[in-house]
């Protein structure tokens, strides 16, 4: 017998459906998925467990896995990824999701679901959260063969990524999970309606530079997009270029340095004073990433009357939806930037003599500057002096999550953020108890930064229940609750606009009473016994003199700590635009509101102007 002996090609290995999905992951990256588990997705933890990239954590509630999983997206720009089981755990992080979506965060959401031949059977945790999902989600997938896992998680991060970022929902049924393939980890994506990423034209470029080269009083209105399109230091270096100011949405907090003369910070609802006025006194209004929500438009018929408006957007779907704009242009913002900074450097460009607007710029932030000035109460801390002095101990040094409710717009007003990706909050959605769990990500994402979530005690027992993942996980995190044992936003309107009937937002034990921050019996529940229960290091302040040393304590901790702010229940956050009204309506203080029957004594007075 003569001839070459052939060598044999060793099987390829079979994997569980469930193993395919861990490896997938694996090789794009994810180092921590956030998963509570059920009957229909037991086999995916199980895989999981097994894994020697990928830290599982274990929240206790499928909302907050959402949550975390935005937490860590929003610090790091990286793609967040949170898993439950079907049925109640799929529609328990379905608002979740839509919080994502409403903010553009990139985020995998993989859900279990009831094998394919119970589905459409009312089967046991059957629910459709595929159908459910749609209007909320970049994406939907029912993945019905174990073959096509691999390459379905691979398109699911390049749709979560591309353009403007989102959620992805990957249902698996349990049959899928427990079959066994050979895995094609190289598979081809299969994305044929995915569109190439816009790129601004030369004609776009020099039209706009000629708009700005005829403006007298130009704002650059930045929004979130500036951020997830990494964009953020090429609009701060044109905005010197061109020296136009800067205003920001609360999503685009970072990208330009408020404290820069020309800055303005934030604008909208309960922006700033020199924010709201800028923008609604502007010629030239250039958005960049932003989508003209209506808590920064207020009545769109007086946005910015007497401006052109020009519009940066990666979605072209942006335009004319909300806000009639004179020019727009469909471009990624880094790509369009680079072609604005570019032409600007050259001699060619005409920068525009804005002195005059600068100085206007200064005067409105003299009559009202920030840290927002806060009304005068001599006897108890106020929501405002708290942040400001976390601010001060702190140097504005930690990532800052919040709730949702007046805290949410109190920090702002107080912590002065100067860099991207450090004030993380649930903002299109508005979802109380984001605060939490959202840090806990966020702390994962960022173990060596302190990270504080400031909450209200309305938004913070939403999701208190993460305080027990805090600290069988070992998270580290702060959370400073400012109680002042009410709902205090939904109060606030009904102060203004409701003659002070406070419906169904007072919180104390008993109805009818106030809860005063000099009668801590009173105050319900007893969160320090709550906190220690769950293993947290626990502190309650009431007294001025204590504020200071009570933040330094919470600071310096080295494990979960929890400090209660006792607030007076009747105070208001300003400045305020009014619904169905403009920046020229801005209440700036108690004093000039006239509508807030129950919003401070009446010897209140703001101490801003100097």
């Amino acid at each position: 017998m003569s001839g070459k002996i052939e060598q044999q090609k060793a099987p390829e290995k079979l994997m569980r459906g469930s193993e395919i999905i861990v490896k997938s992951l694996e090789l794009q990256g994810v180092e921590t998925v956030f998963a509570y588990p059920g009957g229909q997705s037991i086999d995916l933890h199980d895989a999981f467990s097994k894994s020697k990239k990928i830290r599982t954590i274990l929240p206790r509630h499928e909302q907050s896995c959402g949550f975390m999983a935005q937490g860590y997206a929003r610090a790091t720009g990286k793609t967040g990824v949170c898993m439950t089981t079907s049925g109640p755990g799929a529609t328990n992080i379905l608002t979740a999701i839509a919080d994502a979506y409403m903010d553009s965060i990139p985020m995998v959401i993989l859900t279990g679901q009831v094998f394919q031949s119970f589905i459409g059977k009312s089967a046991f945790q059957e629910t459709d959260v595929f159908g459910m999902t749609l209007p909320v989600v970049k994406h939907s997938y029912l993945v019905l063969d174990a073959n096509d896992l691999a390459r379905i998680i691979k398109e699911a991060f390049i749709v979560a990524n591309h353009g403007r970022p989102g959620p992805v929902l990957i249902d698996i049924p349990k049959d899928v999970q427990l079959a066994k393939v050979v895995p094609n980890f190289d598979a081809e994506v299969d994305l044929p309606g995915l569109p190439k990423l816009p790129k601004a034209g030369a004609g776009e470029i020099k039209k706009l530079l000629e708009m700005i080269e005829k403006s007298k009083r130009p704002v650059i209105y930045a929004g979130g997009g500036a951020i997830s399109s990494g964009s953020a230091k090429l609009l701060d270096e044109f905005s010197e270029i061109t020296g136009i100011p800067v205003a920001t949405t609360l999503m685009g907090i970072g990208c330009a340095n408020p404290l820069e003369a020309k800055n303005v910070y934030w604008f909208g609802m309960h922006g700033t004073y020199a924010g709201n006025s800028a923008v609604c006194n502007s010629d030239l209004l250039i958005s960049m990433g932003a989508r003209f929500d209506d808590r920064i438009t207020g009545v769109v018929s007086k946005f910015a009357t007497g401006a052109k408006i020009a519009h940066i957007d990666i979605d072209v779907s942006e335009h004319d939806k909300n806000v009639k704009i004179y020019f727009g242009i469909h471009s990624d913002l880094k790509p369009a930037l680079e072609m604005l900074i570019s032409e600007a450097k050259k001699p060619s460009f005409k920068k525009p003599d804005l002195k005059d607007w600068i100085c206007q710029i200064q005067r409105w932030k003299g009559e009202y500057p920030y840290p927002f000035a806060d009304a005068e109460n001599k006897k108890f801390i106020t929501g405002p002096e708290a942040i400001k002095t976390l601010y001060k101990v702190s140097k504005g040094g930690p990532i800052i999550t919040t709730g949702v409710g007046q805290h949410q717009m109190w920090t702002p007003q107080q912590f002065i953020f100067t860099r991207t990706r450090q004030f993380i909050s649930s903002l299109g959605a508005g979802t109380m108890g984001f605060g939490l769990p959202a840090a806990l990500g966020a702390k994962i994402a960022k173990p060596d930064e302190c990270v504080v979530d400031i909450d209200g005690d309305g938004s913070f027992q939403m999701n208190i229940q993460e305080m027990a993942t805090a600290v069988m996980e070992d998270i580290p995190v702060k959370v400073m609750m400012l109680n002042n044992q009410f709902l205090g936003m939904v109060m606030q309107w009904q102060d203004m606009f409701y003659g002070g009937n406070h419906a169904n937002t007072n919180l104390c034990r008993e109805k009818g009473k106030f809860a005063s921050p000099d009668k801590p019996g009173e105050i319900y529940p007893d969160y320090i016994k709550i906190a220690e229960g769950y293993g947290w290091k626990a502190r309650r302040v009431a007294k001025k003199e204590e504020l200071e040393e009570a933040v330094k304590e919470m600071l310096e901790a080295k494990e979960p700590f929890f400090l209660e702010v006792l607030i007076p229940h009747d105070q208001h956050v300003l400045p305020f635009i009014p619904p169905g009204k403009s920046a020229h309506d801005i209440i700036v203080d108690c004093v000039s509101c006239g509508k807030c029957p129950r919003a401070f004594d009446s010897d209140a007075r703001i101490q801003s102007k100097k």
